[in-house]
């Protein structure tokens, strides 16, 4: 039925550009014969409208992967940097949602640790809509910032680092056994504010996954058992991820693989000072303008590091 679907917004998305140079056609011969101003405006507007959807869509063609259309899990830890990287964490929270919320996703916060001072040490977003995972999986990787400390007393220049992890939201159909003796299932009281029950009872959950080592935690929810559902979807989600991207590997060993978010680890610098940078260092792509990229402008990166992967494996 999906298939179905997407084959019917393809039709209906091809009809809408013959019928939009049909109409940007129609106004050039009027052109011809008489220049006027507000009808070349009309034109240019058309075309320019019909270019950002051909960019949109030659992106689409490059999310080929079994989950890039699906809707994604984006998991922020804080790494090295103290309190600075809990408020890093924290930052690019606000980041993704802005992003996500931006491109019509619908934004859920499932789980959040707060920092000892300020801050995050971790947070978990699930994000609902159409190639959501296709594009968040340019993020994965540990994140860098340079700038002044809101927090030291000297005004020093201060760099920390935090990780993002990333997996597709998983149709309800795929399944993976997970034997229960390779379950640790963990509850406690949800932290930070919230309804009567949030420091009274225990409704929060972790579910570790005892051969690998991968931990999930999910809060959000009202109640333990719908907690618990939450965790267990997203650990599945994980695992299945990790074995399909390192199939020749025990996952364990995979787990193994993941990066500290620490120096020298790090896919993108964020500096603030003593000049303003936004860097992606595996495609070069590079902006001045980093309160924009703060406010969740990451289409330029997310595109540059989806066209070097494509060519890549071309």
């Amino acid at each position: 039925m999906q298939e179905l679907n997407d084959s019917k917004a393809q039709l209906d998305q091809l009809s809408q550009w013959r019928s939009h140079l049909e109409d940007a056609a129609a106004i050039l011969e009027l052109l011809e014969e008489d220049a006027d101003e507000a009808l070349l405006a009309e034109a240019q507007a058309t075309l320019a409208n019909m270019t950002r959807a051909l960019d949109l869509w030659e992106l689409q063609q490059m999310l080929s992967g079994p989950y890039d259309k699906s809707g994604a899990v984006l998991t922020i830890n804080a790494g090295a940097g103290g309190t600075d990287a809990q408020d890093w964490a924290e930052m690019l929270l606000r980041m993704y949602t802005r992003w996500a919320e931006s491109q019509g996703y619908k934004v859920a916060l499932v789980e959040q640790s707060e920092g000892d001072e300020a801050g995050l040490k971790s947070a978990t977003l699930e994000i609902q809509g159409r190639y959501a995972f296709g594009y968040l999986k340019a993020e994965k990787g540990t994140h860098r910032l340079v700038r002044i400390s809101p927090f030291n007393a000297n005004g020093k220049r201060q760099t920390s680092f935090a990780g993002v992890e990333v997996m597709p939201i998983l149709d309800q159909s795929i399944t993976l056994e997970i034997p229960e003796k390779d379950l640790e299932i963990k509850t406690s009281r949800s932290g930070g504010a919230g309804g009567q029950n949030v420091n009274k009872v225990e409704t929060a959950v972790r579910i570790t996954h005892l051969p690998t080592g991968l931990s999930v935690r999910c809060t959000q929810e009202r109640s333990q058992l719908q907690n618990r559902e939450k965790a267990m979807a997203l650990l599945t989600a994980r695992l299945l991820i990790i074995a399909q991207e390192q199939q020749a590997k025990e996952i364990a060993e995979i787990r193994g693989d993941m990066v500290e978010a620490a120096w020298g680890n790090q896919i993108r610098n964020y500096v603030f000072h003593p000049y303003q940078m936004v860097k992606d260092l595996r495609t070069n792509e590079e902006t001045t303008a980093v309160s924009d990229v703060m406010d969740g402008e990451l289409d330029p990166f997310i595109q540059a590091y989806l066209r070097q992967e494509t060519q890549m494996s071309g």
